[in-house]
């Protein structure tokens, strides 16, 4: 945790005017994940917001927010304030009715400034951005590594060992494509062509994947005990090891990019609250301590000024990195198909029966 101290405090008359605003009594209720997410989201967040404001923060664990907002909703009965929400489930429980409008009047120019429109929804703002990049075993290439996903599926120029996420299709399906030649802009949305593109990739691919992994902290920890030579990783893991002086390269070209959105629930105990805590989270200094706390990056840019210079290249947020990255396409996959099942439903069972194939 030493390197989450040395934030620099708000000290100017102007941020206490603002601080001010924020100023408040009670609680709040805020769903966390855990951990060492919850660990440093606590330090360096939490304890700071509420000793601002006046406000304390009750933080409820949950893997995923979605089943507990449904069924809170559905019983008439919102015990949470605010809730992360993966932006491919916002759009129908958005249209149900589950959240409440986020007040943009709370936040300071800095915020909006840095905040990219797409990450400043009318009943959402973003709680994080996670990435799944290409890493690699700088032992294995100490000339240097791939470049693309191009390079990932090229064996002869870069022999070893792969590795690809087990359970989910999204990403697997992009970077197929990337490698097969589709250009990032024409990715989404996904046609039957695509698809079928995709998998005959993923075919020539499959013998020379080692191990399937599961939780995100196999990935690195494979690459590590040079099991793999290169993988699909998610990128806090990867930096996480990367800034422990492991033997890990990431690359950010054709990174498949996933918002968790943070909503306000319509109906819940302490809304006037929740405003105030996320118009604090979307600070410039209050985003880069929770970059560095939760390692999950926020979106506004303004905080890679406040964050260890070492850090900021390995950061989505980073314009640069960002520019590299392919957004996941969540209206699409929230579609409904003729049969009734959304998108989102039917890649996973053409992915789940394909990795069923010999």
């Amino acid at each position: 945790m030493a390197a989450l101290v040395g934030l620099p405090l708000i000290g100017t008359k102007t941020a206490l005017a603002q601080q001010d605003r924020l100023a408040g009594s009670g609680e709040v209720v805020i769903q966390s994940y855990g951990g060492s997410f919850t660990d440093g989201a606590r330090k360096l967040v939490f304890e700071p917001f509420t000793k601002a404001t006046g406000i304390k923060v009750v933080d409820v664990i949950a893997d995923l927010g979605e089943p507990q907002v449904r069924a809170m909703h559905a019983a008439g009965k919102v015990e949470w304030d605010i809730a992360g929400i993966v932006a491919r489930n916002f759009p129908p429980m958005r249209d149900a009715g589950m959240f409440a409008p986020i007040d943009y009047t709370l936040w300071d120019a800095e915020s909006i400034e840095g905040s990219p429109a797409q990450t400043r929804l009318r009943e959402a703002c973003l709680y994080g951005q996670s990435s799944q990049v290409l890493a690699y075993d700088t032992r294995t290439f100490p000339k240097g590594g791939p470049k693309n996903w191009q390079d990932f599926w090229d064996l002869k120029k870069f022999p070893g060992t792969r590795g690809l996420n087990g359970p989910q299709a999204n990403a697997n399906i992009q970077f197929a494509l990337l490698a097969s030649g589709v250009s990032a802009k024409e990715i989404w949305p996904l046609t039957e062509d695509k698809l079928s593109r995709a998998f005959a990739k993923l075919d020539e691919l499959k013998p020379h994947i080692a191990k399937w992994w599961n939780a995100g902290g196999e990935a690195p920890q494979l690459l590590i005990k040079q099991e793999y030579a290169m993988t699909a990783c998610y990128d806090g893991r990867a930096i996480s090891v990367i800034r422990q002086g492991a033997p890990v390269s990431i690359v950010w070209e054709g990174a498949c990019l996933v918002y968790t959105y943070a909503c306000v629930l319509k109906g819940g105990p302490n809304t006037a609250n929740a405003q105030k805590f996320l118009a604090y989270l979307n600070r410039a200094q209050n985003a880069a301590a929770w970059t560095l706390g939760s390692g999950l990056p926020g979106s506004n840019t303004n905080q890679l000024k406040y964050l260890p210079p070492e850090l900021v290249p390995l950061l989505s947020v980073n314009p640069e990195n960002a520019a590299k990255t392919v957004f996941e396409d969540y209206a699409w996959l929230g579609q409904k198909r003729p049969d009734g099942k959304t998108n989102q439903e039917y890649l996973l069972e053409r992915w789940l029966a394909w990795r069923a194939k010999a």
